[in-house]
């Protein structure tokens, strides 16, 4: 089994700290979800174990474009709410937004 790239961006959180994050799979699809560890998320949406989304399976290789740190639940799920209420050209902005921040 071909070995899966690391996140692009390190990510660090608090314990119990919760964040919005954008996956993009093998086609460019984008799924977006909430979680306290983005890393562990990402190694379930990959693994076999049938932890991540469904949408996800099969669609190997699996990566974190995007990630938005929240003061709660509530506010991570409104905003992972606002994001899938955008269009994808609007999603590929954003990314395109915080890709420039990170990488300069």
């Amino acid at each position: 089994m071909p070995q899966q790239p690391p996140l692009k961006t390190p990510i660090s959180l608090h314990a119990s700290q919760w964040c919005v994050y954008i996956i993009r799979n093998r086609n460019g699809d984008l799924y977006t979800g909430i979680t306290t560890d983005p890393q562990r998320r990402l190694a379930e949406h990959r693994g076999k174990a049938g932890k991540g989304a469904k949408s996800l399976r099969g669609k190997a290789p699996l990566q974190i474009v995007w990630h938005q740190n929240a003061q709660d639940r509530s506010e991570a799920s409104r905003l992972e709410y606002r994001i899938k209420q955008l269009t994808k050209v609007q999603k590929e902005n954003l990314i395109a937004m915080y890709n420039t921040e990170i990488n300069g």
